[in-house]
C-alpha cells in the first residue's frame, strides 16, 4: 500500500529520482568546472565559469539575480584563500541564490527549481569564432589562383607537395636547373 518513494523516505533511503537529480546536477557542475581549462580536473570550478553556469542556465535572469550577485555568491562561499569551489560549495552557492531568484517560493521549492534550471546542461558555445566561408576566403585559398614560386609548392588537385614544393631539391645530373634538354646528350652524340 505505501508507495515506494514514500517507504524509502520513511526508512531514510535517499529517493532515486533525488538522486539522479544530484547526478545531473554534479555532471553539470564537472562539465562546466572543465570548460575552457585543459588542466582541470572537474573537481573544481573557478569564477569565470561559475558566472558562466549562472549565466548559461538562465539562473541569472538580470531583475532578480545580476552578475554582481553571482560573483558576491562565490566569494561567499569559497574559502578565504582558495580561486575556486569545490561541489559543496557550488550547492551552498545555489542555496543562496535559489530563494533570490525564485522569491515566490519557499526556500526547499527554490532550491529545486534552481535544481532543474542547471540539471543536464552542458556549456554553450554560442558566439564562439567560427571559420568564415566566403567568397573572399575561397578566392584567396584556391591553389589554383597561384602564381610564382607558390604555385610550385601545391600540385594540380591542390594538395601541398610539402618539403618538395618549399625546397629546391639539387638533381646532380650535370644539367643547368630547369634545361628543357636535360638527358638528351647521349641521343645527340650517337645520331652524329
Amino acid at each position: 500500500m505505501w508507495t515506494t518513494a514514500f517507504a524509502c523516505v520513511l526508512e531514510g533511503i535517499p529517493n532515486m529520482a533525488e538522486s539522479t537529480e544530484m547526478d545531473q546536477l554534479l555532471t553539470a557542475f564537472k562539465k562546466f568546472a572543465v570548460h575552457g581549462d585543459t588542466k582541470a580536473t572537474g573537481k573544481e570550478m573557478n569564477g569565470k565559469n561559475w558566472a558562466k553556469l549562472c549565466k548559461d542556465c538562465k539562473v541569472i535572469d538580470s531583475k532578480n539575480v545580476t552578475s554582481t550577485d553571482v560573483d558576491i555568491v562565490f566569494t561567499k562561499v569559497k574559502a578565504k584563500t582558495s580561486r575556486v569551489i569545490t561541489y559543496e560549495e557550488f550547492q551552498k552557492a545555489l542555496e543562496e541564490l535559489a530563494p533570490k531568484r525564485f522569491k515566490n517560493q519557499s526556500k526547499e521549492e527554490a532550491l529545486q527549481s534552481i535544481y532543474k534550471l542547471i540539471e543536464g546542461k552542458e556549456p554553450a558555445n554560442v558566439g564562439v569564432t567560427k571559420v568564415a566561408k566566403t567568397g573572399t576566403v575561397d578566392r584567396l585559398t584556391d591553389t589554383s589562383k597561384y602564381t610564382g614560386s607558390h604555385k610550385e609548392r601545391f600540385d594540380e588537385s591542390g594538395k601541398g607537395k610539402g618539403k618538395g614544393g618549399r625546397e629546391e631539391i639539387v638533381e646532380h645530373t650535370g644539367y643547368v636547373g630547369a634545361y628543357k634538354n636535360a638527358g638528351t646528350y647521349e641521343e645527340k652524340t650517337k645520331a652524329k
